[in-house]
């Protein structure tokens, strides 16, 4: 082939190359713009709906953002008075591990909280009226979240009695009448239990423990291990763990903002002190129509006088029964 029309054949390979490459690259750069303008499009539907139900201007979820940390444990605790050592590691850690592990309880804590406000006043006199730490309000606390509660094992009430140690301690329990259930009875019991455990075993953390784990176990194993006191103790975990529960619960709920736990004022619930009282010496049919002679109804009734767990009162002992009633609102 000629040199002439050898370079003519080449420059026109070079045109149409040129050509087809310019189209090519229009075509990519129309791809990627249109890939741009779809990748923006759907960032800004993203934002928008991510603004509109969780954010920007909706003050209803200003205050979601939750940092979850770690519990600063370098101070002092105790228990009742009885320092916790925190120069032994083991003690340190497993302290460590309720205070995180009960911060987080978030719904069950501020229940606690509003529940406290109802419960801890009288507890509290109860408590003071028979020389107990005020510390030890906290058992109901770790036992029943403050509620009448019924476990596994058939323990009852806000103090968690066992039937035996109920009528051991003089709280009635039968078909229609169980004062497990009876926040002041079973509160006075309760001061007396724990008395007879500090009284055996001359240390408050001691005595909680053997609220948990009994007090044969906890004497049988100091004998065993040749423990002194209850940090040299290998129990139960639950047991082993108990005492540390307490000042978890007591460090929070005396703290509750430190923990990032705010209840105003108005959400506490409201002490149950609005009640006359009526004795009952005999049999009662039907309490529904007990409830509507006094001006209320069976709900309430029960509400203000939980123990009362039948729907009538045979009473064929002739007891006396004193009854709260709700004055009219």
């Amino acid at each position: 082939m000629p040199k002439e029309k050898s370079n003519l054949v080449f420059r026109a390979e070079v045109n149409t190359f040129a050509k087809n490459h310019k189209i090519m690259t229009q075509s990519k750069n129309i791809s990627k713009y249109s890939l741009a303008v779809a990748a923006f499009l759907t960032l800004a539907l993203f934002v928008s709906y991510r603004s509109g139900d969780f954010g920007g201007s909706d003050a209803r979820f200003d205050s979601l953002t939750q940092v979850v940390r770690s519990v600063n444990i370098n101070q002092s605790y105790d228990l009742a008075g009885e320092p916790i050592p925190m120069d032994n590691f083991d003690v340190v850690e497993r302290l460590d591990r309720e205070l995180i592990a009960n911060s987080y309880l978030h719904g069950s804590t501020i229940l606690n909280i509003k529940l406290a406000h109802r419960y801890f006043p009288f507890m509290e006199k109860i408590l003071a009226d028979n020389n107990i730490p005020d510390d030890m309000k906290y058992l109901a606390v770790i036992e029943s979240n403050l509620r009448n509660a019924t476990s596994p094992a058939g323990a009852k009430g806000i103090w968690q009695f066992m039937e035996g140690t109920a009528r051991q301690y003089s709280l009635e329990v039968s078909a229609e009448v169980d004062e497990r259930y009876h926040i002041e009875k079973c509160s006075r019991a309760f001061c007396s239990f724990i008395k007879d455990c500090k009284q055996k075993f001359g240390s408050w953390t001691l005595a909680a423990a053997a609220y948990n784990g009994g007090p044969g176990r906890i004497s049988g194993e100091l004998a065993n291990q040749r423990a002194a006191n209850f940090y040299q103790l290998n129990l139960t975990e639950e047991t082993m763990r108990y005492p540390f529960r307490i000042v978890a619960m007591k460090e929070i709920m005396k703290n509750p903002r430190f923990y990032g736990y705010f209840v105003k004022d108005e959400g506490l619930y409201k002490v149950l002190d609005d009640f006359t009282e009526v004795v009952v010496t005999g049999k009662v049919d039907n309490w529904g129509d007990f409830a509507k002679q006094y001006g209320t109804d069976f709900r309430t009734l029960k509400i203000y006088n939980p123990w009362l767990i039948g729907s009538s009162l045979m009473n064929k002992m002739g007891k006396s029964y004193t009854i709260k009633i709700p004055k009219k609102s």
